[in-house]
């Protein structure tokens, strides 16, 4: 198809997709009233080709690509089109609540930003709806609440970074229980891959086609010079293959942790706990620039013959004097009721211990000092995790993220979450009397 038009040459509508974004917009300031319309509104005017829905009889679309990579667009664009073609069941699904509405509806590319005006949807935020002029009813749902999905059904729906969803496999499941209307109930996924099981096991679903794309394939309508400086920032590293280059990454080589290992520890909620403890990784400066002051908070659970310890909270923090981060933890022991403290003093000897008995002088503190690197007072900890005696009571995905670069070759920032965690769990399951014993840290 072509549009032809007196003041322009023959521009090949698939073309466009091409074009920077200030080419297209100085293209349709050239275009009558009609025809810049239909441009901007007729998705395949402008779409990639991985934008737009595969063919076949497919169960799930699952578009895996890198930031900016155009995947919310493709997503609303989809239910445009379902919902033109006679869905009158919808269902929209994302990370949070705040996630669904500033990006999924209220996005630039969100829902109710795109397709021709008269045509779109109203939101009810306190109904959480989408209503159509048609007939046609959205409702949002989030990762943080599966049993939400248990009733509704519907045609069709979209779900948003589903790498980013808390409760991704029961979601997962109950909603596509929930596509039970029409002639054809399909589920479109959008996501920035990460080394996830849950990603995994969707990927090995029957009826799955996939899709993928990069940062750099949707260029043209990203800001100028947005994907040179994400190169530069990024490229050749695993974070740059995988948030622009949209790659699904395996563990990275020699960490102590994999991601099945943080998954299978993930047990929500708080049992009966025998013990708390509050462990600090403090920073040797202060300052914005400074390391952050790794701070954990982590109990034991379990009997006598086979203790478990649990993650309770990741309260890490920059950019705190040694009296905030203080104050901080003082706090944490009295809010859970905490049994002592545990503070690294390898970066500030008498400091670290000082500085908190001057918050509170009360509080018992047990001064660690470390003789071995990280990944080597890591070792017995992760090995804890394969024997299924450390739990998460919630998702901590930045500290997960440094486990599992603890031993690998991938260097960065210091790993203080993860750190401090390490001194929690050798206080709670690998000191005297808790289990194996060590002489040395």
């Amino acid at each position: 198809m072509k549009i032809t038009d007196g003041r322009h040459a023959d521009v090949h509508i698939r073309d466009l997709a091409t074009l920077t974004r200030l080419q297209f917009e100085a293209f349709l300031a050239g275009c009558d009233g009609d025809m810049a319309a239909h441009i901007v509104h007729d998705w395949k005017t402008c779409a990639h080709d991985y934008q737009l829905a595969p063919e076949g009889d497919w169960l799930i679309w699952l578009l895996m690509g890198g930031r900016g990579c155009g995947k919310t667009r493709a997503g609303a664009e989809w239910i445009r089109a379902r919902v033109s073609s006679g869905a009158r069941r919808i269902a929209i699904v994302a990370p949070t609540y705040n996630d669904a509405r500033e990006v999924m509806l209220e996005g630039e590319s969100g829902v109710l930003n795109i397709g021709y005006p008269h045509d779109r949807p109203q939101y009810i935020s306190s109904r959480r709806r989408l209503l159509w002029p048609c007939g046609a009813i959205g409702q949002v749902f989030t990762s943080e609440e599966p049993d939400g999905l248990r009733g509704p059904q519907f045609d069709c729906a979209w779900g948003d970074e589903f790498c980013a969803w808390k409760h991704s496999s029961s979601v997962l499941s109950n909603l596509r229980l929930a596509l039970r209307l029409g002639t054809r109930p399909q589920l479109m996924m959008t996501t920035t891959p990460k080394p996830l099981e849950s990603l995994r096991q969707l990927l090995q679903k029957s009826g799955l086609v996939l899709t993928r794309a990069a940062t750099a394939d949707n260029r043209s309508f990203l800001a100028p010079n947005f994907v040179e400086a994400m190169q530069d920032a990024y490229g050749g590293t695993r974070l740059g293959e995988q948030e622009l280059g949209g790659n699904l990454l395996d563990n990275l080589t020699g960490a102590l942790w994999t991601q099945e290992m943080i998954e299978a520890a993930y047990a929500p909620g708080v049992p009966a706990l025998s013990k708390v403890v509050i462990a600090i990784d403090p920073p040797s400066t202060s300052g914005p620039k400074a390391d952050a002051c790794g701070i954990i908070v982590a109990g034991l659970c379990g009997d006598s013959v086979r203790q478990q310890a649990i993650i309770l909270h990741d309260s890490t923090v920059s950019g705190l004097t040694p009296l905030g981060w203080a104050q901080l933890a003082i706090n944490l022991f009295h809010s859970w009721k905490a049994d002592y403290l545990i503070a690294e003093v390898n970066q500030g000897g008498e400091m670290v211990t000082t500085v908190l008995s001057t918050v509170d002088p009360h509080v018992p503190v047990r001064s660690v000092w470390a003789s071995k690197s990280k990944a080597l007072r890591a070792q017995p900890v992760a090995a804890l995790y394969e024997q299924g005696r450390v739990k998460h009571a919630e998702k901590f995905r930045e500290l997960e993220r440094e486990l599992c670069k603890l031993g690998g070759a991938e260097t960065g920032k210091s790993p203080d979450r993860a750190d401090a965690l390490v001194w929690a769990i050798t206080d709670l399951l690998l000191s005297s009397g808790q289990g194996p014993q060590i002489r040395t840290l």
